[in-house]
Parts: C-alpha cells; structure tokens; sequence
C-alpha cells in the first residue's frame, strides 16, 4: 500500500501524538512509558491496524540517531561529581559486566535449545550472538524510568546505574558485530585479529570521545554565532559528527559520543541551559520515534511461537545471569551493602537498544536472524513489564529510598540558574492557610536566606516588595540560599515536602 507525503506526515505526527497522551495515562498506572510507545507502534502495525512497515535496514538507521542522541544527552546529564565515587565500578559493570552477562547467558541458551526447546536450534556461536544483543541494559530504559519516578537513592545508587546504563551499549554492539563476524567467516583463526580490532575501538572511541569534547567546548565559546537558537542545533550536529568519524577511524562511535556529551555537560560553555533543555527534547523525541520504529517492525503474531523459550531466557536473565555478573563486579566494594548489590542486579532493564542491535544480524542475512530479533523484542518485553513496573518498590522494599530534594521543579515560571551557582529556586501557590498571619510579604514566616522575586496573579507578574499585600492563588517564585534555607521556608509555612 502506498502513502503519499501527506499521509505519511499525517500518519506520523498522529502516532506521536497518540504515543504522548498514552505515555500520561500509563505513568498514573505504573505502566513504563517506554512500554506503550512499543505498544502503539505493535497496535498501528502488520498484525494491528495494518501499516506495513517491514524494512530493517530503515528501522536500525532511525535507531542509531536516536541512540546517538540518547547517549549523548545522557552524558550531558551526567555529573562529575555524583559519579566519581563510583566510576572505577560503573566501568566494570559496563565492560566486565556484559561480557560475564553474554558469556552466562549465552551458555544456558546453547544448553536450552540444544537439550530442552527442539523447536529452535541455536548453534553455540548463535547462542552467544543471541546473548551479546541483550547484554547491555538500556540507556533509554533506565534514564527514563529513574527521572520520571524522581527517586532518591541511598549509596549513589542512581549515579551508579546512570552511568552503567550510559556507557555499556558500546561493549554490547561491540560483542554483537564480533559474534556477526566470527558467524560470517567461519573461522576461528581470525579470532586474535577480532580480539585486536575489539581493544582498538574502545581505546579509540574513549580517546577521541574525549578530545572531540574539548574541542567542542572550545568551539561553542568562540564561535559567537548571532542567533542563540543555533547553540543547540550545532550541539546535535556536532554530536552524528563525532559518531561519524570516529566510526571512520575505526573506533566506537557509540563510546565516543557518550563520553564527548560527558566531557560537555561538565564544561562551561555560553547557552548551556538551553542547549541541554535542547537535547532533552529531542532525547524524548528520538525516544519515541525509536520504540514507535521498533513497535512497528515486529509482528505479535510471530511472538506466540518462541513465548517460551523467550519467558525462560527472561526469567534467567533476570534472576540468575544478571544477578551473577553485578555481584562478580561489585565483589571488591566493600561500603556496598547486599541490599544495595540486588537493586542494582534488578535495575538491569533491557529496552531499545537490544532490540537495535538484535536487527544487524537481520541486515547481515545470517540464518536465525528473525528469531534472534523476535525472542530479544519479547525479552524485553518482559524485562520492561517486571523490572521496570517494580523499580520503585524494590528500592522501597530493600530501604533503599534516600531523602528527596525540596526543590521542585518550576512550572509557571521559565526560569533557571547556571550550575556553578548552588542558590535554590521553587514556587509556592498560597492558600489561606498561608496567609493567617497576615496578608504581606514581611508577614510571612520566612528565612533570612529566602526571598520572594516575582509573583504571579492570574495572568500578571510583578515584582514585590516587603508591603506587598497577597492574595489566595499567588503563586511565588523565591530563592534561597541553599537547600537548607529552602527546605526551613517549607518547614515555617506548612508546606509539606
């Protein structure tokens, strides 16, 4: 069937739309958002309302920009500072930690087809190609399901797994094109040169990751461009530049881009702030056109044949493979209690990215191709309907849940301050509650470290003073100090945090 360019923008623009309002409607259910927008893509697809879409050469292009994307906005979300403490073990899990994921995984595959499922046949180089796709947890996944459940977690818990899930994609597409390559010549012999190319793209792709980030810091500060808005578009450019041609020398362009929006996010550099609320944007855009892609290219009626075998690798993945791989790598952390060793072992969502990668070896027209594709998309299924429903809880369960911010975010007034300036802002929306002890500014029980700077009545902002009188539905912008001051002015008027 074909689609004109109308249609095809229409069709589009209606899928996003739809994707958004039920990507709401499920957060209040608990529901990962990540999982509808696969659901609306699988519902709009071959074996729902029947748009045919069943190119993966089109569906790994689209994800691979918006991996890119993801990664890169990831880093620039990440901190120095929060993630220090723990980066030697964030390294490890990302590195030693998939390849131990693989390994276990990929044995108990080869075993299970071999002695228990029949039905499907892997060979042992299969099996590993199987269990390198879905090594890694998703970037995608676990940035989006921390931050929109906003949980504080004790131990450096959060940075930890941010920084795991941020960084461990490129060891899992590094083990998915070795097992491509290994299946495709057929020669064991090549195995030191595929060990050497392996070791010569992560060192490449850390380095230039690197470098590319302090030249584009450089760049961003000099460059003077006349219009503001730009800032953000040459951050998205430069972001498939660096990917390029790091992929060009021979490195990992994947690590690379990572590691650059690391190096950027943790630089000053003018427009900042709107370049980073660029990037988020267009995160959760790529996010959605991804899972939409993604959704779409599979069929549900071809997931019923390999429920099964797909549940049982699920199941140990989750429980067993999983699970060994953390406490291997966290074994020499010595300040990290066991509770805190499980949640992490639970955080190990799988999303997007297996799924991208479970679609090179359909491009590369290896045998079994299509049910390596169609078990990995069930997989992780499962992985966002178990893990990612119950992350919360099992922070909750384990006493993992740490202190939260008093600081919210604002809503009515459009406003922020760079990072180098640790002053808090928040808005409060008076009540008459509020307002018993009188009806002005100097009357409200506020710190010495707190100010009140902009009121909002109705559709009016004004600046207030001392005398101001307020009234019920004012909503105030005040700053303090520090998160102190702020969480003493919610103490003083009542507010409970």
């Amino acid at each position: 069937m074909g689609f004109s360019v109308d249609n095809i923008i229409l069709i589009g623009s209606l899928l996003l739309f739809i994707s958004i309002i039920a990507g709401k409607t499920g957060y209040r259910f608990g529901v990962p958002i990540l999982v509808l927008f696969l659901g609306v893509g699988m519902l709009f697809g071959n074996d729902g309302f029947g748009l045919e879409f069943s190119n993966p050469e089109h569906a790994q292009f689209i994800g691979l920009l918006a991996l890119n994307t993801i990664l890169f906005s990831g880093g620039m979300d990440t901190k120095y500072v929060e993630i220090r403490p723990v980066i030697v073990h964030g390294i490890t899990l990302a590195t030693l930690g998939v390849l131990l994921t693989a390994l276990i995984t990929g044995v108990f595959v080869y075993f299970l087809t071999r002695h228990i499922f029949s039905a499907i046949t892997f060979s042992f180089l299969e099996a590993m190609l199987l269990a390198s796709v879905m090594s890694s947890t998703d970037s995608a996944s676990v940035f989006a399901i921390l931050g929109a459940k906003g949980l504080a977690l004790k131990e450096r818990l959060k940075p930890l797994l941010e920084l795991e899930s941020g960084s461990n994609d490129p060891m899992a597409y590094l083990l998915t094109i070795t097992f491509i390559q290994l299946l495709k010549i057929g020669d064991e012999s090549s195995l030191w040169v595929i060990a050497a190319n392996f070791v010569l793209q992560l060192t490449v792709g850390a380095i230039l990751g690197y470098v590319f980030g302090r030249i584009i810091v450089k760049l961003i500060n000099k460059i003077n461009l006349d219009n503001e808005a730009l800032y953000p578009v040459l951050m998205l450019t430069v972001l498939f530049m660096i990917y390029s041609i790091t992929n060009d020398l021979k490195g990992n362009g994947y690590l690379a881009v990572y590691i650059s929006g690391l190096v950027i996010g943790n630089s000053i550099f003018v427009h900042k702030k709107t370049s980073k609320k660029f990037m988020d944007g267009m995160t959760w855009l790529f996010q959605i056109v991804m899972f939409l892609t993604l959704g779409l290219l599979v069929r549900p009626s071809e997931l019923l044949p390999i429920a099964t075998i797909g549940l049982a690798i699920s199941l140990f993945m989750i429980f067993c493979a999983r699970p060994l791989a953390v406490w291997i790598c966290l074994l020499p952390l010595k300040r990290m209690s066991n509770k805190a060793r499980h949640y992490v072992s639970w955080v190990g969502l799988r999303g997007a990215a297996p799924i991208l990668f479970a679609t090179y070896p359909w491009t590369a027209n290896l045998p079994n191709a299509h049910i390596i594709f169609n078990i990995v998309f069930f997989v992780t299924l499962v992985s966002l309907l178990l893990q990612g429903t119950t992350v919360p809880v099992v922070a909750k369960w384990l006493g993992l849940i740490g202190e939260k911010h008093t600081q919210n975010k604002l809503a009515t007034f459009d406003v922020d301050f760079p990072d180098d300036i640790k002053s808090s802002m928040s808005e409060i929306t008076l009540t008459e509650e509020h307002l018993t002890r009188g009806n002005r500014i100097m009357d409200m029980p506020m710190p010495e470290k707190t100010l009140v700077v902009m009121v909002k009545r109705e559709e009016h902002y004004f600046v207030p003073t001392g005398s101001t009188e307020l009234e019920p539905g004012d909503i105030l912008l005040i700053i303090s100090d520090n998160e102190r001051s702020l969480k003493e002015t919610y103490a003083k008027m009542g507010i409970k945090t």
